[in-house]
């Protein structure tokens, strides 16, 4: 039975959230045979739904097309190749290192019934949660949530990054946090995806000193909360091995790992 459901979910994760829903907040995208190429900022990234058919030297062209592409854009400074475990060629991952793109670490793709995440989760005492990017002026509260991601995940996060998904998400990108009444102390983002059943569960941390203690998994629970009153079935998130077992106990499964391939100028 799970394996059937496995094979349901990763059929429409692949159907509904490569290519086109990947680019839904960038600022340009174009087409190269079966790569999408989007523009984000002073960053790129690449999407496809499958490269079957392409491989050897067809493959190695496409690759360096991609990286010529991106190097002649003066304000790109990077941009992710973003592989998946079911991807073909089997040594795609190879071919993107010997054009030296870098592997970043791993992440598992989990997907699960929205319904499965909405339960009530208790709060600490003095913790309350609070959706912050649909205020008239949101500015101030993003630099104290990109403030917490920053000591959340040990490297520094961009506000202006975090404003242009706001602004060009009109209102499809929520920006949710878990605070006391002195700081920050859990951030996350929820992606409506328009035309799948889908919402992206994305940029969840918890400050060190505040995990095991339930916060993760509230604001997880209010996201879904949020995901199913705007008519969401499925939740989907890359996500690392902290929060994994979170969202494992919470219903949600891991359908194949993804990692990104990097090149940097």
């Amino acid at each position: 039975m799970e394996n059937d459901l496995l094979k349901m979910l990763l059929s429409a994760y692949d159907a509904q959230l490569r290519q086109g829903a990947e680019m839904l907040s960038a600022d340009s995208v174009d087409q190269d045979g079966p790569l999408w190429r989007g523009k984000f900022g002073d960053r790129g990234f690449v999407s496809y739904r499958s490269l079957e058919g392409v491989a050897g030297q067809a493959l190695d062209n496409l690759i360096a097309q991609t990286i010529a592409h991106y190097a002649a854009d003066l304000q790109i400074t990077s941009f992710e190749w973003k592989t998946r475990g079911n991807d073909i060629p089997a040594d795609l991952p190879q071919r993107l290192s010997a054009h030296g793109l870098q592997a970043e670490d791993p992440e598992t793709v989990m997907l699960g019934e929205a319904n499965l995440l909405a339960q009530s989760v208790p709060l600490p005492d003095g913790v309350t949660l609070r959706r912050i990017d649909d205020q008239r002026d949101p500015y101030p509260d993003v630099v104290r949530a990109a403030r917490a991601q920053e000591l959340a995940f040990g490297h520094p996060s961009n506000v202006d990054d975090l404003m242009r998904l706001i602004e060009k998400g009109a209102g499809r990108v929520e920006l949710w946090v878990a605070e006391t009444p002195q700081e920050v102390v859990c951030v996350g983002r929820l992606e409506i995806i328009p035309g799948t059943e889908f919402t992206g569960l994305w940029g969840g941390g918890t400050l060190p000193e505040w995990r095991g203690r339930g916060l993760y998994r509230a604001l997880t629970a209010a996201r879904a909360q949020s995901a199913l009153a705007r008519g969401a079935r499925y939740l989907h998130s890359d996500c690392t091995r902290f929060s994994r077992p979170i969202l494992e106990r919470s219903g949600m499964l891991a359908v194949m790992t993804t990692t990104p391939y990097v090149w940097r100028r």
